[in-house]
Order: structure tokens, then C-alpha cells, then sequence
């Protein structure tokens, strides 16, 4: 009579505990486990083999623990409503709940459709219609991505990743070169004439690059004459569609690439002139008016690989060669390249890293409604180390994937700075502490929080259309940020169903209290409009 029935599906002992302390009687489902292994298929009843047997034995001690019951009271009531229809559900998955349960006034903690930007895929769609939609450019908040299933992004990608060549060795011999004069020294007059400068590009180098002859200015006039075509195509996009790209010059792309990998990854020489020295410097400052990431994208040309509908980090790979991402394209089935599963994203190389580690940021946000949108904003988030010190020589996943299910299967490196944390987590709070140690006090709320909310927003505008609305649902999101050098924040993904599994003290913590002030939000505030939210803040609603 006071519907206050709930059912829980997955490991929430948390959701359990709390709504039985209101008053809420559990509908129990038998084999419940069973079900949901059976409902996700045999895809993922690999991924639940693959999981460390420690892990797995932890979460039903959790949960068993959080669920005893010596009196069997619970059990008996459970018995009483097992015909009753449940008012509330918490579940892992909306479609592995019966939708004969789902009536108009119950409240689930799913929407329908969200795969529109909570897969890989599906943000990089939705953020390309974002100026349609906006006035916001998904550049300034999301690295460029292109789905490598659809031919035209595959084409697309083909020549950004051509222009960040051209860039990239611009900023290689402006940066390395040009700036060290100290290690320059003059050419003979025999070799290409008077004022030409040899400098020895001081850049990472693979452990068997061996350094050929000397790249004479002839490749640096190359990405000059390719960035000024594309400069002028910028700044005048809205005027002349018809412009060629730069890309389809007479270029031959593939030795400029593989002179480029010489320079910028193999320890090659470059040589320029004192006056492509100044047009370096003028290109590379008009380029960054025109490109938001310019500063971002750093100069060797990495970019990520990226499972379009997975998480956790499965099947990621980071690569600085067009030919390997092709290979990588061209070796997936038929089906994923047809959905267009697979993404190409643009790798942060000038991240913020603390003691010489690249982190993350998990933040949370809840979505209580899509018509009018209405978004609230978790004050407390947690970031995520790696396990290994942060290298651009190096691609390994223990250095670039922060991903906990990632980080958990390897050992802290000997070379890693013993300040970063063992259980590899941080709270907001440790890391605002570390900010004002920098000198950087106001970059949270300043400059971090602002980013976040405004990244968060815009990636559910771009989506609101597509997701499927029902009122009294609800759900609970968690975005991952990068942060640049400048403490800018830069959103990888947003995940449905963001793990509630503690790995450490400090999501212990932080993970119970979003689950708390997330049922005070969706059924607390509902008779009691001025009860306490906890460190929900509402920052939208239409």
C-alpha cells in the first residue's frame, strides 16, 4: 500500500542496505546471477571468466554480508510481495529487466537508448552533430575521433592524421631545433649553402632507432606549403566549400610520413633555414587560432584505438603509424566495420601528470529527467594513476590506460615515484591539495569544474533526441577526464552503470555516498523537497 517494493539486480549492497533501512521490502528473484549471465551472452560470460578469482569471491562476500539475515525477516517478506510488482529497481542493465515490470509510476535507475553517448562510438557520432545542435565546438572539450567502420571518417581521419604530421614536424623543428641554437652548428658551403642550420632534433627515440642521414629543408618546405593550404582553407571554410583539401596536393604522403617517423620517432637530423624558422613560428601561432587542440595534440602523432562498444579499457591500442591503424581497420569483421564499432581517437600527448604519472578523473552526474533535461552534478569525483611512469617513448597500457580494471593486473613499477599512491586512487580533495602545492589553487574550481560540467552538458545535448525517455526513470553516469597541461579537461567517455565496486579506501568512501545521496535524490526529494542531497548540485535544467 505505501509501494515501497524494490528489487535489486547485480552486486549493490550498498542500495540493498539503504533502502531496507527506509522501510523497503525486497522483491527477491530467484537465480538472479544465472539470469543476467544468460541475458548478456556468451560474449560476456568470457569477460566474467577472464576476472581475477579474488575479485569475484570479495563482491559475493560483500554482498552475502551486507544481506544476512538471521532472523530470515527479510526472506519472509520477500516471500509476501513475490507477486507484487516492484515500484523501485536498481539493475545493471535495462534490458535484462523484465519490461512487464517497468509501469508507468515506477521508478528504474536506467534509460532507454543512452548508447548514443555512453559508447565510444556513439559519443563520437552525437558530438559531431553538436554545432547543429549548439553553438559549442566539441573540440575544444573532446580529442577528434572518427569511426573507422564508415568510409568517409575513415577517410577523414586519413588526413587529419596527414595534417598533424605536417604540424607535428613543424613544432619538431621549431621546438627542438631551431630553439636549441647552442647545439647548432653551420653546414659546409658544400652541402646546401650558405645559412642553412643543422641541429640535432633532441626528441624521444626507440631503443633500436638507428639515425640515417640528415633531412635536408626540403621536407620542412613540404609541412609548410601543407599547413599554409590548410590555414587558408580554415579561415575560409564558410566562404568557398570548394577549396581542395591540402591533402590531395601533389604530396607524396607516403615518404613525407616516413621521413616524419625518421624525425620524429627514430632520432633523424633536420636541417632549415633561419627564414623557415619565422614562418615555423607564424604558422604554428595563426594554426592555433584556427585549432583548438593544436596545443594538445603535442608532436608525435599518437593516437588511440579504441572498441567502440566496450569498456574497461578491453582491446585498446595506442599507435603513431597511419599504415598500423589501416591494418587494424582492415582486419575487423564485416559487422563491426558495417556499425562502425570501432573508433580512432586523437591521443592527449601534453596531459597534466602527477609525479611524473598520467591519472584520470572519474565524475560522476545523475540524469533525472530528458524532457526537461535536468542534470546533477556529484561534487566529489576520484582520479585514477597508472602503475607505471608516463612515457611517450612508450605505449605500454600500464603507463596511458588508467582504467582500474586495466591497472589492476600489473606491479608498480620499480621507476615509479613513491609518492604516487599504492591503490593507485586519489580523491578531488588530495588532488585540489596538490594543485595549491603547484601554485594552481584556483584551477579547480576555476578552470577544472567549469570544463567538466560544460563537457557533461554538451554531450547530453547532442544526444537528448536519440535517448529513450520515460519519466520516473533516473540514472547515475560516470564521465572520465583527461586533464591538459593548462588543467583543462578533456572527456574520453561516459559510462552507463559505473562500477560501484570499491578498489580502494578512498572509493570505498566516495563510491557509498554517491549511492546514498542518489536514492535521497530520486526518492527522498520527493516528499521532502528541502531534504539533503549530499554533494549533489543541480547545474541544468531546461
Amino acid at each position: 500500500q505505501e509501494k515501497k517494493i524494490f528489487m535489486v539486480q547485480g552486486p549493490y549492497p550498498i542500495i540493498r542496505h539503504l533502502l531496507r533501512a527506509r522501510g523497503w521490502v525486497e522483491r527477491k528473484l530467484p537465480s538472479v546471477g544465472r539470469q543476467l549471465e544468460q541475458h548478456r551472452g556468451d560474449q560476456n560470460k568470457q569477460r566474467l571468466k577472464m576476472r581475477p578469482r579474488n575479485g569475484a569471491e570479495e563482491e559475493e562476500k560483500e554482498e552475502e554480508q551486507c544481506d544476512e539475515d538471521p532472523s530470515g525477516m527479510h526472506d519472509l517478506m520477500s516471500y509476501l510481495v513475490r507477486n507484487q510488482l516492484p515500484n523501485f529497481i536498481w539493475t545493471n542493465f535495462l534490458e535484462a529487466t523484465d519490461h512487464e515490470l517497468l509501469q508507468q509510476d515506477h521508478v528504474v535507475n536506467h534509460y532507454a537508448r543512452v548508447d548514443a553517448f555512453t559508447t565510444k562510438e556513439g559519443l563520437c557520432l552525437s558530438l559531431q552533430k553538436l554545432p547543429w545542435i549548439e553553438q559549442a565546438d566539441p573540440n575544444t572539450f573532446f580529442p577528434r575521433c572518427y569511426r573507422l567502420g564508415t568510409m568517409d571518417e575513415q577517410e577523414a581521419f586519413i588526413e587529419d592524421f596527414r595534417l598533424t604530421a605536417a604540424r607535428s614536424l613543424l613544432k619538431l623543428a621549431l621546438e627542438e631545433a631551431g630553439d636549441r641554437m647552442v647545439r647548432t652548428k653551420q653546414l659546409p658551403n658544400s652541402a646546401k649553402g650558405a645559412g642553412w642550420y643543422r641541429s640535432l632534433v633532441s626528441h624521444p627515440k626507440h631503443s633500436t632507432a638507428q639515425e640515417g642521414p640528415p633531412l635536408y629543408p626540403e621536407l620542412v618546405e613540404e609541412a609548410l606549403e601543407v599547413c599554409k593550404q590548410h590555414l587558408g582553407v580554415l579561415q575560409h571554410q564558410d566562404i568557398d566549400r570548394g577549396t581542395p583539401s591540402p591533402c590531395r596536393t601533389c604530396i607524396d604522403w607516403d615518404r613525407f610520413l616516413q621521413e616524419y617517423y625518421r624525425v620524429a620517432h627514430e632520432g633523424a637530423e633536420l636541417v632549415l633555414t633561419r627564414q623557415q624558422r619565422k614562418q615555423c613560428q607564424n604558422l604554428l601561432r595563426l594554426l592555433k587560432e584556427q585549432l583548438p587542440q593544436l596545443g594538445m595534440e603535442g608532436k608525435l602523432n599518437i593516437w588511440i584505438l579504441k572498441p567502440g562498444a566496450e569498456s574497461q579499457g578491453r582491446g585498446i591500442v595506442c599507435t603513431t603509424r597511419l599504415e598500423e591503424v589501416l591494418q587494424l581497420a582492415r582486419g575487423f569483421t564485416a559487422t563491426s566495420v558495417q556499425v562502425g564499432r570501432w573508433v580512432v581517437q586523437k591521443y592527449v600527448e601534453r596531459l597534466l601528470t602527477i609525479f611524473g604519472t598520467k591519472f584520470d578523473i572519474r565524475q560522476w552526474f545523475v540524469v533525472t529527467d530528458w524532457k526537461p533535461l535536468t542534470v546533477w552534478f556529484y561534487r566529489d569525483c576520484y582520479l585514477r594513476f597508472c602503475s607505471w611512469p608516463f612515457s611517450l617513448c612508450h605505449l605500454e597500457r600500464a603507463r596511458h590506460l588508467c582504467n582500474v580494471s586495466v591497472q589492476k593486473w600489473y606491479k608498480t613499477s620499480p621507476d615509479q615515484d613513491p609518492r604516487v599512491p599504492p591503490d593507485k586512487i586519489w580523491s578531488n580533495k588530495q588532488f585540489q591539495e596538490y594543485l595549491a602545492q603547484r601554485g594552481q589553487a584556483d584551477a579547480w574550481h576555476q578552470v577544472l569544474v567549469p570544463g567538466m560540467k560544460a563537457a557533461i552538458l554538451n554531450a547530453l545535448r547532442s544526444a537528448q533526441d536519440q535517448v529513450g525517455f520515460r519519466k520516473g526513470s533516473f540514472e547515475l553516469y560516470g564521465a572520465d577526464f583527461l586533464v591538459g597541461e593548462d588543467c583543462q579537461p578533456w572527456l574520453l567517455e561516459i559510462n552507463s552503470c559505473p562500477t560501484m565496486r570499491p578498489s580502494s579506501t578512498v572509493t570505498r568512501q566516495l563510491c557509498a555516498n554517491v549511492q546514498r545521496d542518489t536514492l535521497r535524490l530520486v526518492l527522498d526529494r520527493k516528499k521532502n523537497p528541502t531534504c539533503s542531497i549530499g554533494a549533489f548540485e543541480l547545474i541544468y535544467k531546461e
